[in-house]
């Protein structure tokens, strides 16, 4: 039996921690010994882990990683990180040779500086395993890449990644540790490669596996809206950030309501962005129109429930929320940028739009008028064959021995 080992930077309710979890179920009954490290220890994904895989965190600390709460709580075990292990001065450092171009590029991403900080500060596991995968960038790459101990390493890319902001100057090596990396889509392969083209022969397409029947299960569990509205519904779902692009979003629904439009857009997702986002929803009087629920344990109802689901980020890597929508059969208007394009085929199973408020607010108008337009979409959306496990299998050859050796 291989043991092994899957790091992720945390379990939150996000697309990337929902598809380890799918991986691990898809893993069990592999003669595989699976031992899971989350480098922050706190997510509410937590909960969820399968009963077959080892969690070595001395605890199931399944409070929000995007709350108020969850980030001060992880602001307090990132702080921890830079004394742990020594080498504070280098850590400092490094972060000092990587915020001036931040700087210069107007963006300062405060994790992606504290990520190498809190991969040398954490816990390290003292036993060697056959196999390990960083199942992420950032974090988990950089712990599993200079601290674990693997005859073998794989890491998986969930994002485009030229567009997150993790430059070589962050990642100082760390992609040359390891035997295979994996990528979410097709799509975002070029942007990694545009940044690391000497690892092309290392990269293969590893598709995040949903399950479909418990989806549609669960969207039949009560839950959803409870603001009694007679209107329409449209629904994002989403962590408050700037990838996700959220102020493009209000500011859409401001077009919606001058123009006369009978709905609500909703969110499920939270995280830093909470406070300056409502700042704009109150100004621009929005504040009964785009509502910010924050994070749900199951999200299915509200989906099942809502007329149109609206995905309208600056990029991605493949959406598990859109892959969400289409098993629940949901009309889609979907931004046009790298990670959503090739995961909607426009016209057909949703609508592609330019990535700017006026484009969205048109889109999703059109969508709300045209209900045989919907019902063709979400019919079309709910057949569509959305890949499985079909790509696990190189995955699994990995952790056997059979690759990357």
């Amino acid at each position: 039996m291989k043991k092994v080992l899957f790091v992720i930077n945390t379990m939150g309710t996000g697309g990337a921690e929902k598809a380890l979890l799918e991986m691990l179920e898809h893993l069990k009954g592999q003669d595989l010994s699976i031992d899971l490290y989350v480098l922050l220890g706190r997510g509410e994904l937590m909960a969820r882990i399968p009963k077959h895989v080892r969690l070595l965190n001395r605890k199931r600390d399944c409070g929000s990683v995007l709350d108020s709460a969850g980030r001060r709580a992880l602001a307090g075990r990132t702080a921890a990180c830079f004394l742990r292990n020594g080498h504070w001065a280098g850590k400092l450092g490094g972060m000092a040779r990587c915020l001036p171009p931040m700087l210069w590029r107007g963006r300062v991403q405060l994790d992606k500086l504290l990520w190498p900080v809190v991969a040398a500060g954490a816990w390290r596991p003292e036993e060697p395993y056959d196999a390990a995968v960083a199942w992420m960038e950032g974090g988990s790459a950089y712990f599993v890449a200079e601290h674990v101990r693997a005859k073998r390493k794989a890491a998986v890319v969930h994002i485009d990644y030229q567009q997150s902001g993790y430059t070589p100057a962050l990642d100082r090596g760390c992609w040359e540790r390891f035997q295979r990396i994996f990528v979410v889509s097709e799509e975002i392969k070029a942007p990694f490669l545009r940044v690391y083209p000497q690892y092309e022969e290392k990269i293969r397409v590893l598709s995040n596996i949903i399950n479909r029947e418990a989806i549609r299960r669960r969207a039949g569990e009560p839950g959803g809206f409870t603001d009694g509205w007679q209107g329409m519904r449209l629904l994002t779902v989403g962590r408050l950030t700037h990838q996700k692009g959220f102020d493009l979003a209000i500011a859409a629904m401001k077009l919606l309501k001058d123009a006369g439009y009978p709905v609500r857009w909703y969110v499920l997702g939270e995280g830093g962005l909470r406070g300056s986002l409502e700042k704009q929803i109150a100004d621009l009087g929005l504040q009964k129109d785009f509502l910010l629920l924050g994070t749900v344990e199951n999200p299915y109802p509200y989906y099942a429930q809502a007329d149109v689901y609206v995905h309208a980020t600056r990029f991605e890597g493949r959406s598990i929320a859109i892959q969400e929508a289409y098993a629940l059969g949901r009309p889609m208007v979907v931004s046009d940028c790298s990670g959503n394009r090739k995961q909607i085929e426009d016209g057909t199973d949703g609508l592609l739009c330019a990535l700017e408020p006026e484009a969205i607010a048109r889109t999703a108008g059109f969508l709300l008028d045209s209900p045989d337009l919907r019902e063709r979409l979400g019919r079309a959306a709910g057949e569509k064959n959305q890949p499985g496990g079909q790509d696990a299998g190189g995955l699994l050859a990995f952790l056997r021995g059979g690759e990357g050796t």
